[in-house]
């Protein structure tokens, strides 16, 4: 008896190690809201039991060395895509789209911003050249025996990491370079897939598909742009001829997918892209006690959340006084994450806050409406909540996300260009309020999200794991990645088929002649 007790918790002992051990992922990840995702994703890997390693510049503002759920590798860089530069863009485009024609900003942010964005690239490179010059670093990386490479290819150094060191490549993503991540892997009619910044809908007239084909060739050339001055130097220096960057790019093992068809309209896809839309949405916490006291005190009007986004903390001074004299005019109480120059026509029902617990708030049942600038992660959650939404998009996809709620009932877009013109803000505001309409679409888009028969969370973590199983996922690779664009789209077989009609035509009118010349030869001498 005591030797089969024995034998059993030998067995036990020796089956722990193996049931709870983990993978070894390697992270890549970027920064800003970016990073806030990728993080919670983290977070959840590491409570699995893997082991998490991320590799970070000594620029990052977001990405912290020091972790308890992570290790990271700090590389030394001169340059990156820190606040300051993105601060300064966001500063030029807004003074520009509140002075320019439409037209005119319209091109500018499709055209003259091609010098801004290879600029940003190049600092990736550079971040990139600086791992791969550190052979310490790498010798580390190779010894480190890992599974996979995780990252966001909204930039390309992890794309070049993970075939350097020869390693299944995983995305947490929704943008590639320089476009939204389905165009670059799944078949995407451009006649009914409204291309990033066009604006547009699934239903389009054709003066939009137009607009939208144009948006898409231009936003082709910037990516071959980039590729050509940033990435593929880099790929011909560090992993020798015949490495093509966006063949490299495409050719990941699983697309962790931050949208879902709840959000985003209906579109081809491919088996290798997972589905993980609002992965990072959760019910609320509880409120800590001061926020709590001042959301109670709204009473039967409830309160209002603003929040413009990880990267805007401020506002030019007549927007920022016109958007607090509308909020001072609701019964409402309103929350700002707003860190400028305090407002002089700020209301007393408003309180500005550095920081607030978004999600938290959006679950609170006295909230009436969320005021946000269209970030994937805020309308997600807006969505999971059922909290309609008044929209300031400023910039990359905001439009284009606020847009789809829009189109299905539960926003309503303002352009800053012209929020403070003809009390347009305010009156947008008592529209999404006093309609019923946008709670009940919200709430009918909230039902359907969360009828799923995994959360998005448990996709995401088991296909990852499915990639360290298995070494990779090639069976869910389709063939097209590896061919050619004639090849693809079958200009080939186009050209060899009409070549051949051509040649039986030509064939058949030569045999005509020939028969209808003897014909007239018989003809002839007979008479």
């Amino acid at each position: 008896m005591r030797l089969i007790i024995c034998c059993s918790t030998l067995l036990f002992l020796f089956l722990i190690p193996r049931c709870s051990q983990g993978g070894n992922i390697l992270v890549l990840p970027a920064e800003g809201s970016h990073w806030v995702n990728m993080d919670i994703l983290l977070k959840v890997l590491h409570s699995r039991g893997h082991n998490i390693t991320i590799v970070r510049s000594t620029k990052s503002w977001y990405i912290k060395a020091n972790s308890d759920y992570y290790k990271s590798y700090t590389v030394p860089v001169e340059r990156a895509i820190d606040k300051t530069f993105i601060k300064k863009i966001l500063s030029e485009l807004m003074k520009f789209e509140r002075g320019a024609l439409p037209l005119i900003s319209f091109l500018w942010s499709n055209i003259g911003m091609l010098g801004t964005f290879v600029e940003a690239h190049s600092a990736v490179g550079e971040f990139a050249s600086a791992i791969l010059d550190d052979t310490d670093l790498i010798k580390t990386l190779n010894e480190s025996k890992f599974d996979l490479v995780l990252t966001d290819p909204c930039w390309g150094s992890g794309v070049i990491l993970a075939n350097y060191l020869k390693l299944p490549l995983v995305y947490n993503v929704r943008w590639l370079i320089p476009e939204e991540a389905h165009f670059a892997i799944a078949p995407s009619p451009i006649s009914y897939i409204p291309f990033v910044g066009s604006g547009n809908t699934d239903k389009m007239t054709f003066f939009q598909r137009v607009k939208n084909m144009f948006l898409y060739l231009t936003t082709q050339i910037q990516g071959s742009q980039v590729v050509k001055q940033v990435y593929q130097p880099l790929c011909d220096k560090y992993l020798g001829p015949g490495h093509d960057f966006h063949q490299m790019k495409i050719d990941a093992e699983i697309w962790l997918m931050r949208v879902d068809f709840v959000f985003d309209f209906p579109r081809p896809t491919m088996p290798n892209v997972v589905y993980m839309g609002g992965f990072q949405c959760k019910p609320a916490k509880p409120l800590p006690e001061d926020l709590e006291k001042f959301v109670q005190s709204s009473g039967d009007h409830g309160f209002i959340i603003m929040s413009l986004g990880t990267f805007v903390d401020d506002l030019p001074d007549d927007l920022a006084n016109y958007i607090a004299a509308a909020f001072a005019e609701l019964p409402q109480k309103v929350i700002w994450r707003y860190k400028g120059k305090r407002p002089t026509t700020l209301g007393n029902n408003t309180l500005l806050v550095d920081w607030m617990p978004q999600n938290d708030l959006l679950g609170h049942p006295k909230i009436k409406l969320f005021v946000a600038h269209g970030g994937t992660n805020g309308v997600q959650e807006a969505i999971y909540h059922a909290v309609p939404v008044v929209g300031l998009p400023l910039f990359f996809d905001q439009y284009d996300n606020l847009l789809r709620l829009q189109a299905r009932g539960g926003a309503k877009i303002l352009s800053i260009a012209t929020v403070d013109k003809d009390d347009n803000f305010l009156k947008a505001i008592k529209e999404v309020l006093n309609e019923p309409s946008y709670r009940m679409n919200m709430q009918r888009l909230s039902r359907l999200h969360r009828d799923q028969p995994m959360t998005p969370i448990d996709t995401a973590l088991f296909w990852i794991e499915f990639v360290m199983r298995h070494k990779g996922a090639a069976h869910l690779k389709a063939q097209s990645y590896s061919m050619s664009w004639y090849s693809y789209h079958s200009v080939d077989v186009f050209l060899f088929l009409t070549g051949a009609v051509l040649l039986m035509l030509l064939t058949t009118v030569f045999f005509i002649r020939c028969l209808c010349r003897a014909v007239c030869k018989k003809k002839i001498k007979r008479e």
